[in-house]
């Protein structure tokens, strides 16, 4: 067996600068990630997470974090200390704390020149009752296709693959190990401290796959009583096949823009809350396609709502989505929208989340009897996953299908924020691929699209906040809501969205916490992207025919005025982009993306 290998700060004044940088792009500041190596062993820790693991320069895994989850899936409270040498391992001492969840231990980290195991001791300081405490393991989506072979408890193994398409269910069950190659190494990955399963969270934009514990068919919550430990590790061997080749990054070519076949969606956003000041007449954005507002017919307030939203749409008409369990209120909200424009019309459980058949066919016969003629959708209100795990139960009578995108289901900071935009189109793709096969136009409407959920989805207590209340929940409110960077992300996210097939987007709200105006009615730099965004609106979508710089977009959108090239840099290092536009073969334009924001040429 190998003697350990000690870890050594490695971390950059420059890395420290980009940090810097970056924090000042998302009006945040944010603990400054520090660097480790062990011999051939690079792991950066971010907080609590020892992220992006390397061996030889390979990425391995995406991150292993100690995850403690209450009763209703929401993350406890997370304070580690600065990690401390103990021998040649490496110790984070850690401690998560919400209402009833109080647990005290350490994260260690120990390499050897073929070998990493990560281990997480906790106690419970007070009696836990929550859904998971323990490690998850996020492997790289670049794995997708992968061969994989998981070992059981009892010692049999099972060979499958990581999910090329996005898995609705769990891929792996029942896991003790898992091997699998990357980078022309051969990898196993043991699992200790208690049963663990695979979930594919590119479902909610995540760019991971997670491997967890406990397993979902147990029962939850659970409770630890007070004195109880935590004690699991995983442990990551390496074996070098040889035979692979390094990446070869191609010679710096003019990029040449090929067509996708796409129109580009129209642009909504959602109406402001009934708290948030008195509303503007007409939208926000000249060519806004619609205004997007949630009614639940049961309650007190969806009339105001209603009105509320009509006034911001102005002469934009209204995507309306009805949230109820009680399909006898739907003849009254279909009654409400008669002689309103109305772009679009769905019907989604506050339980479930989803389109079920009989309300959806209800609210067609209320629709009809009202004379209100517009698009039938349906879907998830919630994220892709809930429509990815429904597929075979959608009605069959929807004209399209929706869900919402919303990123920090599971994690918040911005890393995530970034990483889920390519997610964000394989998630497009596929949901194209079902509204194909399941409704009588094959479109695809996405939104509401926020950065945090704007419910819990999840929860086990009950249904949780409604209408108002949950619409001002600080949970669902993201400070970087007003920040510059918060521009190149919405231009990132339309243009990973613009597919085939995806007709609409809708962003956020016009005004309050998750508005698009300020709370003195200014524009916010996602304003301004959205505004752009409105302007492309139907025109057709040129994409580059080869990889571009890591975190930029960029496409060229056909308008009146002819070809535009749209950019946007998620990265902390400016982009200079020579593209070759269909007409002028011989002149490319050269585009230069500043660091964290937008182009347009």
């Amino acid at each position: 067996m190998n003697a350990p290998v000690a870890w050594r700060d490695v971390t950059s004044a420059a890395r420290l600068d980009l940090r810097r940088a970056r924090d000042d792009a998302w009006s945040e500041s944010t603990e400054a990630p520090v660097e480790l190596a062990a011999g051939p062993w690079l792991v950066e820790l971010r907080g609590d997470e020892v992220a992006d693991i390397r061996f030889d320069g390979v990425t391995l895994l995406r991150g292993v974090r100690a995850v403690v989850r209450d009763h209703d899936w929401g993350t406890a409270a997370t304070v580690s200390g600065a990690a401390a040498h103990d021998g040649d391992a490496l110790r984070l001492d850690v401690r998560f704390t919400a209402p009833g969840i109080d647990l005290v231990g350490a994260v260690t980290l120990e390499a050897t020149a073929d070998s990493l195991t990560i281990a997480l001791q906790a106690t419970a300081a007070a009696p836990y009752r929550g859904n998971r405490a323990g490690l998850v393991v996020l492997h790289p989506p670049v794995l997708a296709g992968t061969a994989l072979t998981v070992v059981h408890p009892d010692g049999s193994s099972t060979g499958t693959r990581f999910p090329l398409e996005i898995a609705p269910h769990q891929p792996a069950r029942d896991v003790a190990a898992l091997a699998w190659t990357a980078g022309g190494l051969a990898l196993a990955l043991d699992l200790h401290g208690e049963v663990f399963e695979m979930e594919d969270q590119r479902n909610w934009t995540d760019a991971s796959f997670k491997t967890y514990s406990r397993p979902l068919d147990r029962p939850f919550p659970y409770e630890i009583p007070a004195g109880g430990a935590v004690r699991q590790s995983i442990a990551l061997a390496v074996t070098r096949r040889g035979g692979s080749e390094p990446p070869r990054h191609p010679a710096s070519t003019p990029i040449r823009l090929v067509a996708t076949g796409a129109a580009f969606p129209g642009i909504g956003v959602g109406a402001g809350p009934a708290s948030a000041a008195p509303p503007q007449p007409g939208p926000g954005a000249p060519g806004l396609a619609a205004v997007l507002v949630e009614l639940d017919p049961a309650s007190t307030s969806w009339r105001d709502d209603l009105a509320r939203a009509a006034t911001e749409a102005g002469a934009a008409p209204l995507d309306v989505r009805l949230v109820t369990d009680d399909p006898t209120t739907l003849g009254e909200a279909a009654a409400a929208l008669a002689g309103r424009p109305v772009a679009r019309v769905g019907v989604f459980s506050r339980t479930t989340h989803v389109t079920g058949p009989t309300a959806s066919r209800l609210l067609g016969e209320a629709l009809d009897a009202a004379g209100v003629t517009a698009e039938r959708v349906g879907g998830a209100r919630s994220h892709f996953t809930e429509l990815n795990r429904g597929r075979h139960d959608l009605p069959g009578d929807l004209d399209a299908l929706t869900f919402s995108v919303t990123p920090e289901m599971h994690a918040t900071d911005t890393d995530q924020l970034i990483e889920s935009i390519d997610m964000q189109r394989l998630v497009a793709r596929q949901a194209v691929a079902l509204a194909e096969e399941s409704t009588t136009t094959g479109r695809v409407h996405v939104g509401p699209i926020t950065l945090r959920p704007r419910f819990n989805a999840v929860a086990t207590s009950g249904d949780g906040p409604t209408d108002e209340a949950e619409r001002l929940d600080p949970a669902t409110v993201d400070h970087r809501q007003t920040s510059s960077a918060l521009a190149a992300w919405t231009v990132s996210s339309a243009l990973a969205l613009a597919v085939p097939g995806v007709a609409s987007l809708s962003f956020f709200e016009t005004t309050g916490p998750r508005g698009l105006l300020t709370a003195a009615g200014e524009p916010t730099p996602a304003a301004t992207a959205v505004a752009l965004l409105a302007e492309l609106t139907g025109g057709e979508v040129l994409e580059p025919d080869r990889p571009t710089p890591a975190g930029v977009r960029l496409a060229g959108v056909t308008t009146a005025t002819g070809l535009r090239l749209v950019a946007a840099n998620l990265s902390g290092v400016e982009a200079r982009l020579e593209v070759v536009l269909p007409e002028d073969e011989d002149d490319p334009r050269l585009l230069v993306v500043p660091a964290w924001g937008v182009a347009v040429g």
